[in-house]
């Protein structure tokens, strides 16, 4: 018979994948993997790899359930601008207090790891591109129901809008004042307009 885990394999994954959001890879050992998920090292090993399979793993789950999910559900719910808006509401809403937030982990492991792993790299192009189509889609449905000026080009107002939600989020992480975050808003959506 057949071993059976006796962990859920998802639910470690995303407890992993906490800690290596809150902390970074590299400041993350495999103890602290061990501490957060309550499943011991060979069982890590055994289902996931090593430590860099793991975090590989957690970050294709954060796209998954993070990323992908909140793009889904604000293109569902809301009006283009609408959806839009609220993305950038998202992240600069972990400032309000004024605290660092642990921002986006794509973004923190772009900062951390992307320059020197290709491996890292191509899974965070892939968010990327998928934030820039989703930032293109709503553009042209805005456009369509004239709730974005006609003359905004789709593409470069994308990739500007995508270089905006980036240096918020990391300004949410090293500089979460207020009044900051809310004129990094304001300007992003002024593209629009």
């Amino acid at each position: 018979m057949p071993w059976q885990k006796q962990f859920d394999v998802d639910e470690t994954l995303d407890r992993a994948m906490n800690a290596f959001w809150a902390r970074g890879y590299e400041a993350t050992s495999v103890q602290d993997l061990v501490t957060c998920t309550g499943v011991n090292r060979g069982s890590l090993y055994a289902t996931y790899g090593d430590k860099r399979a793991l975090f590989l793993a957690a970050l294709r789950r954060y796209g998954e359930i993070g990323r992908r999910a909140l793009l889904t559900d604000l293109e569902a719910r809301y009006r283009p601008l609408e959806a839009i808006h609220r993305l950038f509401m998202f992240f600069a809403a972990q400032g309000e207090d004024g605290r660092p937030g642990r921002g986006c982990f794509m973004t923190n492991t772009a900062l951390e790891l992307a320059a020197h792993d290709p491996e890292t790299r191509e899974i965070v192009n892939e968010g990327m591109i998928e934030l820039e189509a989703f930032f293109t889609r709503m553009i042209r449905k805005g456009q369509k129901q004239g709730e974005i000026a006609p003359t905004v080009p789709p593409h470069d107002t994308a990739r500007g809008l995508l270089a905006s939600l980036l240096g918020l989020i990391v300004l949410v992480r090293s500089r979460p004042e207020r009044a900051v975050l809310q004129a990094v808003v304001r300007e992003a959506m002024r593209r629009l307009s």
